[in-house]
């Protein structure tokens, strides 16, 4: 059985930083693409970040580009997203997702992912 898990939300004044996990269970992360993707209440779900397996191509949202740096620790079957200069627009619950293929192909829709994690809170606020 598949599971992610994010984890490292939390409150984060403007400006500054925090590094979320998507941990996997019941498969391994680096055959496929992984994105994350962050949705607020009453909005729709946006894409935030992909990494493609292998290669670990990249690619981001013009929104948080320049900001963000997703990454993949195989070892640990682990992705990464690093976030710096936080903005109170970045609030939101974020989630991980797979894609069992192993390329962000049309990616930022997130219809494609076929598992998800439960998510986990960010809230940039002073």
């Amino acid at each position: 059985q598949v599971q992610l898990v994010e984890s490292g939300g939390g409150l984060v004044e403007p400006g500054g930083s925090l590094r979320l996990s998507c941990a996997a269970s019941g498969v391994t992360l680096d055959y496929y693409a992984i994105g994350w993707f962050r949705q607020v209440p009453g909005k729709e779900r946006e894409g935030v970040s992909c990494i493609a397996s292998s290669v670990a191509s990249t690619y981001y949202a013009d929104s948080i580009k320049g900001r963000f740096t997703i990454s993949r620790d195989n070892a640990k079957n682990t992705v990464y997203l690093q976030m710096h200069s936080l903005k109170p627009e970045d609030t939101a619950v974020y989630y991980c997702a797979a894609d069992f293929r192993p390329r962000c192909w049309s990616w930022m829709k997130g219809a494609d992912f076929r598992s998800w994690g439960q998510g986990t809170r960010v809230t940039v606020s002073s």
